[in-house]
């Protein structure tokens, strides 16, 4: 029997009649593939064979040393209090039993507490990019005000200014979104072809991260928008 990632890497995908693996200088026929193991993820790259053809073929002892145990939802706590007593009763002290649920359990609070590291990297990210936006945005509008005078007494309203700058803040903040996502694209791809594993790029997440820049940006950018907008055409010809 194949391990699931095991068959993967032997280029298994079914079971065809007469197929063999070459394992411990004998040839082995395979009967099967097993399903994915969560819980004991090491049997996943691991090939099953039967005491008799261990013995024969692979001069095993016949001494187990690991032995797993499926059992009920509700009976692990009784099953776990009898295994070492069960498998060794002379010396139940030399057995070690584990619990691979409890290792599940404190994998997925380590994948939680890194998701939420990398939430706050992103959040700090989006605010500091949002202050620069915002400053971007006002020091263009101090620099500006002959060009914002100039409008205004060509007949520009203040709806035309503000919706200039405020299209400026967003497409300044998109840009910079772009360009993140397309950097942070190719730094997951480079690791991913090093590591040899495949790229997996959900379109919601490069959606999302230009999205939420845009956004950022939008807001960012209302004020200085509105600021440029209520500048009277006199004082700002008059203070360029």
């Amino acid at each position: 029997m194949l391990g699931y990632d095991a068959a993967r890497r032997l280029g298994f995908d079914r079971i065809r009649p007469g197929q063999r693996i070459w394992l411990g200088e004998q040839w082995f026929y395979v009967a099967g593939i097993l399903a994915k193991a969560d819980l004991a993820p090491e049997i996943d790259a691991s090939v099953l064979i039967g005491y008799p053809a261990a013995q024969k073929f692979l001069r095993h002892d016949g001494h187990p040393t690991t032995i797993y145990v499926r059992s009920d939802t509700e009976q692990v706590n009784a099953v776990h209090s009898v295994l070492a007593r069960t498998v060794n009763p002379v010396s139940p002290g030399d057995v070690t039993v584990s619990n691979p649920s409890d290792a599940l359990v404190a994998r997925a609070a380590a994948e939680s507490a890194l998701n939420g590291l990398f939430l706050g990297l992103g959040a700090v990210a989006l605010l500091v990019g949002g202050v620069g936006v915002a400053n971007t945005m006002i020091i263009s509008v101090l620099e500006r005000r002959s060009e914002i005078g100039l409008r205004r007494a060509l007949g520009a309203t203040r709806g035309h200014i503000r919706v200039q700058f405020f299209s400026e803040a967003v497409l300044l903040a998109g840009i910079g979104g772009a360009v993140g996502v397309f950097c942070g694209v190719m730094a997951t791809a480079v690791y991913a072809s090093i590591k040899g594993w495949a790229v997996v790029l959900p379109p919601e997440a490069w959606a999302g991260g230009v999205g939420a820049a845009v956004a950022i940006g939008a807001i960012a950018g209302l004020l200085p928008a509105i600021r440029a907008a209520r500048m009277q055409p006199t004082e700002a010809l008059r203070t360029s």
